[in-house]
């Protein structure tokens, strides 16, 4: 279990230290039982700027696991309560947070790039997200439907019922620091369950803003607490609690595998949103001007820093030389810088261990046969880059779908194009990774379309769209190592946080044994 403690902090800022603030940043605390509390370790992290990490966005408790046990405490007093409130009050609550959300839309998306680093456009679209969330799911309070059937024996009704699981533990990651949790959370809370949240070390501030507003909004005490801290300290002892019933998780493959085996021990419920290697494929009869777009968008967005980002792109020969050309004249004018700034098209990345991963993924590329750089490439270090973390958006082309640059997810602005001769050799690359998440195709033929659809294992797909996008109404996750099965969003989060009752009422007056009697005809 060291290991594994060891391992759920490997995403963890490893800048982050007890604080000795230069300017006296101001300080987020613990929200346990309905209070705002620092740890008990009285030990402070420093949140910091990835595009300026001279800028220090606050600075938040170092937990521990006794951080953890009251958090879970509080979860267990509040359980019982907040599971008998009806769930269509439940939903009226969460109506009136995302109108909550609606009004801080504005402030919630620039404190989330000043600790994230993506652009405004982009982190107002993560706010957003979790406005949609929580007026689409809290319309489920009025739908937690069941259903139900004819039951085997006469004078007998059969019937099933959702009931919550109980109490919950979030792990959620910092490139989408307010809508993932809020995919978690919002489904949670409508299902009747109460919650524990560690988010992400590098983005906490933003989870804080959703909670504060949880608290605003008049949630009960005890039914949404917020922990912060390091993965192999507080991620640890929330996944190993005998009392939390559920680990929800997003990030690697790797710590993913970690909390599911914590879970195993115990019996517990795991839920896991993992990795992502996802293709563009571009046939040769493509708009390849939209292609292009797409390839930038899906590659780029958010520096590349999506389980969905486009970091393969599979391109028909015919259409090939154009396509790269125009990959990398877009690639190359991109303008990089604080996302703060409206000009800026791509941030830099989350932190000094992401920056060093993707510039190492890069000298594999080149030191792989056949893949040419074509663009990009380079970290970004002087003037205005100077105390940020900013790497070139980077192409590489004419790779092979073996190479270590197409199997294995970078998490950066880095995309690799491959050529191909046909559609079933482009579906067989797109499936030959580990991941199944998204993938998409650009044709205007409706019969490759649709063959590609049905042939490509993922969880997501799109017909001449990039691989990211995802609407809150529609399940989202995916095949293989990119998950375990279940699925976010829409309307099949509910089967994550509730479990199936069946009931049986019997009114015949005496005793029908299923199976066993005879029903008499006559």
């Amino acid at each position: 279990m060291a290991e594994a403690k060891k391992a759920l902090g490997r995403n963890s800022k490893k800048q982050a230290r007890a604080a000795q603030p230069r300017t006296t940043p101001k300080a987020y605390p613990n929200y346990i039982g309905g209070e705002w509390v620092s740890s008990g370790s009285g030990e402070w992290f420093e949140n910091v700027n990835p595009a300026d990490t001279r800028d220090c966005v606050g600075r938040f408790p170092v937990s521990t696991a006794r951080d953890i046990e009251r958090a879970v405490a509080a979860a267990r007093d509040a359980a019982d309560k907040w599971r008998r409130l009806p769930a269509p009050r439940r939903a009226e609550i969460l109506f009136r947070l995302g109108e909550i959300l609606i009004r801080q839309k504005e402030t919630f998306a620039r404190e989330m790039t000043r600790e994230m680093g993506k652009v405004l456009k982009e982190t107002g679209g993560d706010v957003q997200e979790a406005i949609d969330c929580t007026y689409y799911t809290a319309g489920e309070g009025r739908r937690l439907h069941g259903f139900t059937t004819p039951a085997e024996m006469p004078d007998k009704f059969a019937m099933c019922v959702r009931q919550p699981v109980g109490l919950c533990g979030l792990i959620t990651p910092w490139n989408f620091p307010m809508a993932i949790p809020s995919w978690k959370l919002i489904p949670a809370l409508v299902c009747g369950n109460t919650v524990v949240i560690k988010p992400a070390e590098d983005t906490p501030l933003s989870t804080y803003n959703l909670v504060k507003s949880c608290e605003e909004v008049g949630i009960p005490a005890g039914v949404v607490n917020l922990v912060t801290g390091h993965g192999e300290t507080v991620g640890a002892a929330l996944t190993e609690h005998p009392s939390v019933r559920l680990i929800s998780f997003t990030g690697s493959t790797e710590t993913g595998r970690l909390v599911a085996s914590s879970c195993a021990e115990r019996n517990a419920i795991c839920s896991l949103e993992m990795g992502g290697k996802n293709v563009i494929i571009v046939m040769e009869d493509a708009d390849v001007d939209l292609a292009v777009e797409g390839a930038v968008w899906g590659a780029f967005g958010t520096s590349g820093q999506r389980c969905t980002a486009s970091s393969r792109v599979v391109v028909h020969k015919k259409v090939y030389k154009k396509f790269t050309q125009q990959l990398v004249e877009r690639a190359k004018n991109l303008r990089v810088g604080d996302g703060l700034d409206e000009r800026t098209d791509m941030g830099p990345v989350i932190n000094a261990d992401a920056l060093h991963k993707i510039l190492g993924y890069i000298e594999v590329g080149q030191r792989e046969d056949r893949a040419k750089l074509a663009c990009g490439g380079r970290r970004l270090e002087k003037g205005e880059y100077a105390h940020g973390y900013f790497v070139e958006p980077t192409v590489f082309t004419d790779a092979s779908p073996g190479m270590r640059i197409a199997q294995e997810e970078i998490f950066g602005p880095v995309t690799t194009v491959i050529p191909v001769g046909s559609l079933e050799e482009a579906i067989e690359i797109g499936n030959g990774v580990r991941y199944g998440l998204s993938a998409s195709i650009y044709t205007q033929d409706v019969n490759r379309a649709f063959h590609a659809m049905n042939e490509m294992y993922t969880g997501i797909f799109y017909v001449n769209s990039s691989t990211i996008g995802a609407e809150v109404h529609l399940p989202f996750g995916g095949t293989k190592a990119t998950g375990n099965g279940h699925r976010e969003a829409g309307t099949q989060v509910l089967d994550i946080f509730t479990e199936w009752k069946s009931v049986y009422v019997d009114y015949s007056g005496k005793l029908q044994r299923a199976q066993i009697d005879e029903v008499n005809f006559e």
